[in-house]
């Protein structure tokens, strides 16, 4: 819908038209009443504040610039009140720059625009019954209490239309718009007033006005302070209940007031936190499973037979292993790993497989089980047929508008920023930064690969190797563990470093792609976004889970890196245990630098506000002021807080099967997130405009990739990273004969007939250790498990037939994995409906209600006035006779 306003339009930029054709705002003093929400006369309901700094007052810019923004300022604040808006200015107590400019909607263009805007508002009362669910008493411990925060009544709705007013359920005019409503309104229409013409090209928008400087904040006000009820009777001081019930540290296991949220903030920001609790409550269960995995674990690390082995003085105590690194390293003794082998033992279990299993059908569930849920919130917050209004066009869109082109849809001519060509070679622009800043951050990445191949060998010839210490310390600090912490610490610092930095390219980068409207922007920069982090986030960890170790060689014949470096070499247990350390730091790390980044940032620097204001005065300060003082949420809006949940949904899934414990994690750091999210909207930020929306929009897609990786990621991480397979297959096939010597299927030898053979006196003298400490010693063992020939056979140092067994063991255990999990969710997705049975009987029994009840309406209106012209014409037949 294109919206034509009657307003008065700037003929040419940087003039207007003469200063007595131009309203200007009513002026008022301050009524030291702090908690008022309406105009100096008690009666007209503040419904968006927009704040300017006096232009005679300004020393910042030259007079003719002064001049040119004042201009506009008037024309735009005299276009709102020609369409229909009123307003009142008022001197901030404070700073004396300041003017507070509020803007009221009146009746008559609440109703206009309502209908313009497609609104849908109350009929009359819902007579649907509610079943209570069988959990309904489990449920009411945890819900916020009904004598506090009300239920909302239910009503039956319908776009608003002006001819059909006397339909709709209006007790009170006054509340028959509630307050985000009028706000969301008020912004339509500030959105869309001109101010100025340039070149033929219209300039309008609140937006642009606050980019170029000529007004500094524009927003709707809270209806309260959070730390008191209102001491305005007319105030329902619904901000201090939601800080009460919802974002005090004290409602922690409580149950969000969601229609509440909703009816304060408006949907998008409640469908954004009814998704996040509905993950959360999700992770119960995951933690819950998890948790029990990681217990089995601890409980049969004592059975784990090949951990035994290597501890064992008389088994591992006898295995000597091969050097790590060239020349300054030596051979050491499997015993050094004992610990490690303990800790994997705990990881690396049968505990592990079930949870991957269970997470890809998990997440499935999850993702099925909240289209349900967002189903029945599009129903009870009249967003199931929502049509979203014509939206504008960015104002860094419309600045650019110099080209004119044909419209093939309406055959007329309009503006456009560029050429056909003009965008191809932006887009290509656009595209090649891309993958330019993905490729640094893999730069990045192979520069801690770097890292870990230089310090190792510092690390292995500065820690102690000798096999007749005893210091408890070195059955912990090995060279291995050493490298695997010290180099996941720098890997966080260095993702949290790049993360500012690739924030502040996605968004330079989208601002040179220009898009047409916010929608566009927000998809483009979502996309980017994520792209970048999920390079930047989980690179470290595909390269320990499928690369680190995978392509090394043997000690004769070593893989070197960008020809110098040695290639790394796993644990004897394998990669597994470094991955969950890497997983373990940059999870914890991630939750508490963004909780530091989110909430002590913004909570100094209102502090700082705050210290400073009251050094300047002491004075009453009303409530449109203190709301400036607060911070603004960002034009990106829930953006960051979408992004960072999702980088979280990726680490659970997609590598949970080297760490249980990161859904525990996940579910500890959300309930905070919530209520950390839900104190820094009710006291640190200004309250955002609230907008309409039906669903999570493009992170349901990205959440949907996820989970089809996750499958993947999971399976090849327990065939290629964990020891799983080779030990099945050893236990089933290689533990009796013809391979084996045991009589019965064991676990017993598994070490000894893994670790493959190597004879010191194929050392090249390129990777010879300097000092070897054993001088009747003729072989040692290779730290990894390659499974080769060992030397004098006639294919010594090639793989044997052990190792394509593995191999084809992994491969198998892959595909069946994958098409059993695959399966699975293809049967969940299938008999779980988007859209229970429930849900659509409500909406069908709604629209038939809604129909009739507005199709008897009609009626009567026709037989009442039918019934007058025909009384009319028999008094006139009476008459004649």
């Amino acid at each position: 819908l294109v919206l034509e306003l009657n307003q008065v339009i700037i003929p040419t930029y940087g003039t207007v038209p003469d200063q007595q054709n131009l309203h200007t705002p009513e002026w008022a003093d301050f009524d030291n009443k702090p908690d008022s929400l309406f105009f100096s006369d008690g009666q007209r309901r503040i419904d968006f504040v927009l704040v300017y700094e006096d232009e005679c007052k300004k020393m910042t810019h030259k007079r003719s610039d002064r001049k040119k923004q004042k201009r506009k300022r008037q024309v735009y604040e005299s276009n709102l009140i020609n369409n229909g808006l009123q307003l009142e200015a008022t001197r901030s107590v404070l700073d004396e720059k300041l003017i507070f400019i509020k803007v009221h909607a009146p009746w008559e263009v609440l109703c206009t625009y309502a209908e313009v805007m497609h609104i849908k508002l109350p009929l009359q009362p819902s007579d649907l019954k509610t079943r209570d669910s069988a959990f309904n008493w489990f449920s009411r411990l945890f819900r916020v209490d009904e004598n506090i925060i009300k239920p909302e009544q239910e009503f039956f709705t319908a776009p608003f239309q002006k001819e059909h007013l006397s339909n709709f359920y209006i007790q009170d005019k006054d509340t028959f718009f509630n307050p985000a409503t009028r706000s969301r309104i008020v912004h339509f229409i500030l959105s869309r007033v001109e101010y100025a013409t340039k070149n033929n090209v219209k300039k309008f928008g609140i937006n642009k006005l606050l980019d170029t400087g000529i007004y500094k904040a524009a927003f709707p006000l809270h209806d309260s302070s959070f730390r008191h009820l209102s001491t305005d009777p007319d105030c329902p001081s619904e901000r201090y209940l939601l800080y009460r019930e919802w974002a005090h540290p004290k409602n922690i296991f409580k149950l969000q007031p969601l229609d509440f949220i909703r009816k304060y903030y408006g949907e998008k920001i409640g469908i954004y936190f009814a998704w996040l609790g509905f993950y959360t409550n999700m992770l119960i269960v995951a933690a819950v499973v998890g948790v029990g995995c990681f217990l089995y674990g601890c409980l049969t690390k004592d059975n784990c037979t090949w951990s035994q082995e290597v501890c064992d003085p008389n088994i591992g105590g006898n295995i000597i292993m091969c050097p790590q690194c060239d020349n300054i390293c030596t051979y050491w003794n499997l015993t050094i790993t004992c610990e490690s082998s303990k800790k994997l033992c705990i990881f690396d279990s049968f505990g592990t497989l079930v949870f991957a299993v269970f997470m890809g059908i998990w997440v499935t569930l999850f993702l099925e089980f909240w289209k349900r849920r967002q189903a029945e919130l599009e129903y009870e917050w009249d967003t199931v047929e929502y049509l979203e209004q014509e939206e504008q066009v960015r104002p860094e869109y419309e600045a650019r508008c110099t080209h004119v082109v044909m419209n093939e849809i309406t055959q007329q001519e309009e503006h456009v920023p560029y050429t056909a060509c003009g965008k191809c070679i932006r887009m290509t622009l656009c595209t090649s930064a891309v993958f330019f800043w993905i490729l640094l951050i893999i730069a990045s990445v192979i520069g801690i690969i770097v890292y870990r191949l230089s310090v190792f060998l510092v690390f292995s010839a500065t820690l102690s190797q000798h096999i007749s210490g005893t210091e408890t310390i070195r059955k912990y600090l090995t060279p291995q563990t050493a490298t695997s912490v010290t180099a996941s610490l720098i890997s966080f610092i260095v993702i949290m470093v790049l993360n500012v930095i690739y924030e502040k390219m996605a968004i330079l980068i989208t601002d040179f792609e220009l898009p047409r409207t916010q929608t566009d922007y927000e998809n483009s920069l979502t996309t980017k976004m994520f792209l970048f982090q999920f390079v930047n986030y989980y690179s470290s960890c595909f390269y320990i889970a499928f690369f680190k170790g995978k392509f090394v060689g043997h000690p004769g014949n070593p893989v070197y890196w960008l020809g110098k470096y040695r290639n790394e070499e796993c644990d004897p247990g394998g990669c597994l245990l470094e991955l969950t350390t890497q997983l373990a730091i940059i999870v914890g790390g991630k939750a508490i630098w963004n909780n530091i980044q989110e909430v002590l940032l913004p909570w100094v620097k209102n502090l700082i506000g705050r210290y400073c204001a009251a050094a300047r005065s002491e004075k009453v300060v009303p409530r449109w002021e203190q709301d400036y003082h607060l911070q603004p949420i960002g034009k990106l809006g829930l953006f960051y807080e979408y992004l960072e949940m999702v980088i979280q949904f990726g680490f659970v899934t997609l590598f949970v099967a080297s760490f249980p414990l990161a859904p525990l994690l996940a579910l500890i750091n959300n309930m905070l997130e919530i209520r950390l999210d839900a104190w820094k909207l009710t006291t640190q930020f200004r309250r955002m405009v609230p907008q309409k929306a039906q669903d999570i929009g493009a992170w349901q897609p990205i959440m949907q990739g996820i989970a089809i990786l996750a499958v993947v990621t999971n399976a090849m991480i327990i065939a290629f990273t964990s020891d799983m397979v080779p030990r099945l297959v050893y236990y089933w096939s290689f533990s009796v004969p013809p391979y084996g010597s045991h009589s019965s299927h064991t676990m017993k030898g598994y070490i000894n007939n893994t670790l493959s053979v190597f004879s010191i006196s194929d050392f090249k003298n390129a990777s010879k250790p300097f000092s070897p400490w054993f001088e009747n010693q003729t072989t040692c063992r290779q730290v990894y498990r390659d499974l080769r020939y060992p030397p004098g056979h006639q294919h010594q140092y090639e793989h044997n037939i052990y190792y394509w067994h593995v191999i084809a063991a992994k491969l198998a255990f892959i595909i069946v994995m994958e098409h059993v999990i695959y399966f699975v969710k293809f049967i969940i997705s299938y008999v779980i409906p988007d859209v229970s049975q429930k849900t659509k009987s409500k909406v069908k029994r709604e629209k038939y209600l809604t129909q009739k009840l507005l199709h008897e309406n009609d009626l009567k209106v026709v037989k009442k006035t039918m019934g007058k012209i025909a009384a009319k014409i028999i008094k006139g037949v009476d008459s004649t006779f």
